[in-house]
């Protein structure tokens, strides 16, 4: 996207005080520049989209959904276009760039326009009370009104406008904050959504800084958030100031087991490709593996030979390389320093273990350690880049154990041939998501809904309740047969409250009663 088009679209969507430069991790280049919008300017955005929001919900289930259909295709006619600047602006291969973003997206699109106004449907509810026989009770969702969405700088397209789908969906109208260091991919967006015949302010960007994001917050009716445990319990505490509703998406130090049963071949496979794709710079990554003592050094051995094979470097185009940049200066740093650490500490590195800065970019070498413990910070804590330590554990129990000693509990996988086995392994394991034989597909799964435990979020994206944490539940109740004057009613008198008093007796007092 030039910078012409990035002014264009900036001036659609607020006015900053400032400009802040988008630069291209992997070269150093900048390539854009965005409006820094102050609290005022973000208050103008909600602004307009409060008000077009009535008309927008206006349209019902099959209005909005044509739009995200329409969309649908635009993405997918301007793919390449899509591609390149994710591509650019986040320092991805296009390989990550089509299946973790673009393939992902177009999915969505199509998944919350067909199951919208299934998971949005009035229920209708029998009461259990005697007292409210032949009365209708109906629990209806309607939008909350503006829905603030915080997406970062990981995945510009997927957990930012990702997360706007069935928010729109639901017949809020959004605005979308997106990182300062990947927000080319949503103002792209936004031009693909009007050109797909979505009315004016529905959906708008606000670009800046974190002081942006932390005007939204104040100004939204309801805000998602996905990044850093950190970031996610200040915006808590904030949202807590105005009791704004909010969902979460933060951190993970997702665990791999490997069972003396698995293929260890199938496991090697999962355990290099989904601890690098994206550069490890995926919250559900793979980011600590444990392998049975029968198995280990077999399966380390097949992973440093293919770690060892893979291309580092500027994505230029399909197939150039395997692993992109680093998104994040300071991830970089992180990065380091959790190698350092374990390094320090005893941990062997097998593949890679350096900064390999290039070409003016930020990279970090796929990295291979064996013989990590729990010392480590790079265990323990989240390292988000291309790192795989692999600990050495007696059985699946220690496994069990150590997976569970985390403050992270996000994805997770399993590996057996023994599926029952599997299954039984996955239910101990204390994350929102388990996979047996595979890694991170799971997110594929729309139908369900995925949320982290512990500290790694709050509520949940996909499945039902992914579209109605973006509503407020309204219960509506029609007394359809009543007399002029319920027998409860004023004046009340000793003979009726002693007979009403026998009557719960009867009802509730014997064991096995009504519930």
């Amino acid at each position: 996207m030039s910078t012409v088009e990035q002014g264009t679209q900036a001036r659609t969507n607020g006015a900053g005080t400032s400009t802040i430069p988008v630069d291209n991790p992997a070269t150093g280049a900048t390539i854009g520049h965005i409006p820094n919008l102050d609290r005022e300017g973000v208050g103008e955005l909600v602004a307009r989209a409060r008000a077009i929001q009535p008309s927008w919900e206006a349209l019902g289930y099959d209005g909005r959904g044509a739009v995200m259909v329409e969309m649908r295709a635009w993405m997918s006619r301007n793919r390449e276009r899509i591609i390149e600047t994710v591509s650019e602006e986040n320092g991805k291969t296009w390989e990550d760039a089509l299946l973790g973003e673009l393939l992902y997206n177009l999915d969505a699109l199509g998944f919350w326009a067909k199951k919208a106004a299934k998971y949005l449907a009035d229920e209708k509810v029998r009461p259990h009370s005697p007292f409210l026989l032949g009365n209708k009770l109906v629990q209806r969702y309607r939008p909350f009104g503006v829905v603030g969405v915080i997406g970062p700088w990981n995945y510009p397209l997927t957990n930012n406008f990702g997360d706007a789908i069935p928010a729109l969906m639901a017949g809020n109208t959004v605005v979308l904050k997106p990182s300062s260091l990947a927000p080319l991919t949503s103002l792209l967006i936004a031009e693909g959504l009007r050109e797909s015949g979505l009315p004016e302010d529905v959906f708008l960007v606000a670009t800046g800084s974190g002081d942006t994001g932390s005007a939204l917050v104040d100004f939204a009716d309801f805000v998602h958030f996905t990044g850093s445990t950190e970031v996610g319990k200040k915006v808590m505490a904030q949202a807590a100031e105005t009791l704004t509703t909010v969902t979460l998406e933060l951190g993970g130090k997702d665990p791999m087991i490997v069972c003396a049963d698995a293929d260890v071949e199938r496991a090697a496979n999962c355990a290099l490709f989904y601890s690098m794709q994206n550069g490890g710079q995926t919250c559900i990554s793979v980011e600590r593996a444990y392998v049975e003592e029968p198995v280990y050094e077999d399966f380390v051995s097949r992973v440093a030979a293919k770690a060892r094979e893979l291309r580092q470097g500027v994505p230029r185009g399909p197939g150039s390389v395997d692993v992109g940049a680093v998104t994040y200066p300071e991830q970089a740093e992180l990065i380091e320093r959790h190698v350092r650490d374990a390094v320090e500490k005893g941990a062997k590195v097998l593949v890679g273990g350096a900064r390999n800065d290039a070409d003016g970019g930020i990279f970090f070498q796929p990295t291979i350690l064996r013989d990590v413990d729990h010392s480590m910070e790079i265990m323990t804590e989240e390292t988000f880049g291309p790192t795989l330590p692999i600990m050495r554990v007696r059985d699946a129990d220690e496994a069990i154990r150590l997976a569970n000693d985390s403050r992270y509990g996000l994805d997770s996988s399993v590996f057996t041939r023994d599926l029952e086995k599997g299954e039984r392994l996955a239910r101990r394991v204390q994350a929102g998501a388990t996979c047996v034989n595979d890694c991170l597909v799971n997110y594929l799964a729309l139908e369900v809904p995925f949320g982290g435990m512990k500290e790694s979020g709050i509520g949940a994206r996909h499945g039902p309740k992914g579209i109605q944490k973006y509503c407020q539940t309204q219960q509506i109740m029609v007394t359809r047969f009543a007399p002029k004057k319920e027998i409860h009613f004023f004046p009340y008198r000793k003979r009726v409250t002693n007979g009403l008093g026998r009557a719960l007796g009867l009802l509730y007092g014997r064991r096995g009663g009504r519930g």
